[in-house]
């Protein structure tokens, strides 16, 4: 037990040090941006993928979000302006990004319209798109690239939907409890369930997308000098294979999408929290206090809303 504590401490003081030496030599890790999608030209680019690679789902960035997490929080229980500012903050950016993607919604419709038109009326085979430079893919593509547009609006709105309260709560025990308690349950629920599932889908997530985007294929259970070897045979090999012979190939984009879903999700699981503390500590009248929330223009349709 007396280990554990130490290991927790140790990290937690050893996140100020790792993230100071990842701003200040972003070349380590970022050398191969400039390389995305054609051969990493030295050994060093190759290392510094590989090492972006093991960071991105290792002990050490976890210990780095939780830090600043508790940093932020600290600063915030002192002065709860601050904590009011992170919940405003976190809360506008899922706003921001839910109502650009939930656009994604017209423009699968839209196209699934255009595709009716091409395939049963004009009889054609192929979609051609652009201005200058044609893009051209058969029908099948662009029918299944609608999947794309789905997974767009469930990846980058779920955040939006949870701040407009969108979201179906199952009640057991919810409303027959005093304002104090549904508060401390909010607040217990984003440490127990929201973050450590978000942290769990984003470690699986993490090497599931590059899996699919280099080789040789790292894993999770690899240690960084073992990365380290792999990465003198390192290339691109971005995955372009679909479901059928012309149909949509881009499926690595749903394992990005993946990754950030949970981000987002994690985000708002600590926005979650300084606002059920702070409504919590305020009292009822601070419930919804700086909430952006969309109107519907239909009374019926706010009505349902508030019941969800």
């Amino acid at each position: 037990m007396l280990d554990a504590i130490v290991w927790f401490f140790t990290n937690i003081a050893m996140s100020f040090y790792n993230f100071a030496y990842a701003v200040t030599h972003p070349g380590q890790w970022l050398s191969w941006v400039p390389y995305i999608n054609q051969s990493l030209p030295t050994t060093e680019h190759k290392e510094a993928l590989m090492r972006f690679i093991y960071y991105g789902a290792s002990v050490e960035l976890f210990f780095v979000v939780i830090t600043a997490f508790l940093v932020l929080l600290a600063i915030g229980l002192w002065r709860n302006a601050f904590m009011w500012g992170c919940v405003r903050a976190l809360e506008g950016f899922a706003n921001f990004i839910g109502r650009i993607a939930a656009w994604a919604g017209l423009i699968m419709v839209l196209q699934q319209i255009v595709i009716i038109f091409m395939q049963r009326i004009f009889a054609r085979a192929e979609i051609s798109m652009g201005f200058g430079m044609s893009f051209s893919k058969d029908i099948s593509w662009w029918a299944e690239e609608l999947k794309l547009y789905n997974a767009l609006v469930v990846a980058l709105c779920v955040t939006y939907t949870f701040v407009q309260g969108g979201h179906v709560r199952v009640d057991l025990v919810y409303s027959a409890v005093s304002y104090r308690t549904k508060k401390t349950i909010d607040m217990v629920g984003s440490l127990l369930f929201m973050m450590p599932v978000a942290a769990l889908t984003w470690l699986y997530g993490w090497f599931f997308l590059w899996r699919h985007l280099v080789v040789p294929n790292p894993s999770a259970s690899d240690a960084l000098e073992k990365l380290m070897l792999k990465s003198r045979a390192l290339r691109w090999n971005i995955e372009t294979i679909g479901f059928s012979p012309n149909g949509f190939n881009a499926y690595f984009l749903f394992k990005i999408l993946l990754c950030m879903f949970t981000a987002l999700v994690f985000l708002q699981a600590i926005a979650f929290f300084m606002r059920s503390y702070l409504e919590r500590k305020e009292g009822p009248e601070s419930e919804g206090k700086y909430l952006d929330k969309d109107l519907l223009g239909d009374e019926d349709a706010e009505l349902v809303a508030n019941i969800h």
